[in-house]
């Protein structure tokens, strides 16, 4: 079988390749936490933040153009519909993702929600009908970004073969297979995942339906007690697909200040969201892991110095 690599593979990569590699597993999380579609979420960062050089994403980590409405946090102004308008500043890149996704979770893109998460053509047609922006052309401009890049490979997962390809070329972890000889190993693709670090700086790998933590444990040449330590987990857990594994202890603090709840979440789901300790977490808020937390809930990630 013929894999279908990247044409930049070997060669130069442009500044929206770069944006790509930087925060497509962003984007991928953010869809397995909210459901929004990654291959909508790059593709409007890339289209706001004119892969990732824009003014607004330099000066306030602002990859989105999301405007101060409702927006009690820092701003910058600059002209865009009108002259001198507010946008959202923030400290870092991941709080701008977030804070993306919230935006969305508000009640007036409620139907998007009703679409197929693979079903991007729509979305961007929704996003456009809903308001999102005010350019007649935008939802053609994220469709074209999405299928010149082929992003919609985000929303499927990226299939076990291009991953065994990666992965044996440039390997982090120890690649299982069977070999005749040091020159021609033939990769057993049952064992083959993909490692990556998180912004927290963190190893890292994506659940698929059904692991356990002893087969996750086996494929990754690890303990079993490493995983169920690293992500606070009971001996019997089965993962879900798509959620984060990790590889490493969690941090003591994260880089973004401060993380807004939404409904259902716990204290556990946000820890592994930023890759942060549960005990710094309750610590910093005064929660206990079993507390339910209120939509719109401000959790702190990191100690709180004012």
């Amino acid at each position: 079988m013929l894999l279908q690599l990247p044409l930049w593979a070997g060669g130069e990569k442009t500044d929206r390749q770069r944006y790509i590699d930087d925060w497509s597993q962003l984007a991928i999380e953010q869809m397995h936490l909210h459901k929004i579609p990654a291959s909508i979420t790059l593709a409007q960062g890339i289209l706001e933040s004119g892969d990732g050089k824009s003014d607004l994403s330099r000066k306030a980590n602002n990859h989105f153009g999301i405007k101060c409405h409702e927006w009690d946090g820092p701003g910058v102004y600059q002209d865009d519909d009108k002259r001198n308008e507010c946008f959202r500043k923030y400290k870092n890149a991941v709080e701008s993702y977030e804070d993306h996704s919230a935006f969305l979770l508000r009640s007036r893109y409620s139907s998007l929600f009703e679409l197929e998460i693979t079903d991007y053509k729509s979305w961007a047609k929704g996003l456009k009908k809903a308001g999102y922006a005010t350019d007649p052309g935008y939802a053609d401009r994220l469709i074209k970004i999405i299928e010149e890049n082929d992003l919609a490979r985000y929303d499927q997962g990226i299939s076990d073969d291009i991953l065994a390809v990666k992965q044996a070329s440039e390997p982090r972890f120890q690649t299982k297979g069977r070999s005749n000889s040091s020159d021609n190993m033939v990769i057993d693709m049952s064992q083959t995942r993909k490692v990556m670090e998180h912004p927290n700086g963190i190893d890292y790998t994506l659940a698929r339906d059904g692991d356990d933590i002893q087969n996750v444990a086996r494929s990754l040449d690890m303990a079993p007690w490493q995983i169920k330590k690293y992500n606070d987990l009971s001996s019997s857990y089965v993962f879900k697909g798509g959620e984060t594994i990790y590889l490493q202890p969690k941090k003591n603090k994260s880089k973004a200040g401060y993380h807004l709840a939404v409904q259902g979440e716990t204290i556990r789901l946000i820890s592994q969201r930023y890759g942060v300790k549960i005990d710094r977490l309750e610590q910093y808020n005064g929660l206990s892991v079993d507390e339910p937390l209120s939509k719109g809930q401000k959790i702190l990630l990191k100690p709180n110095r004012s």
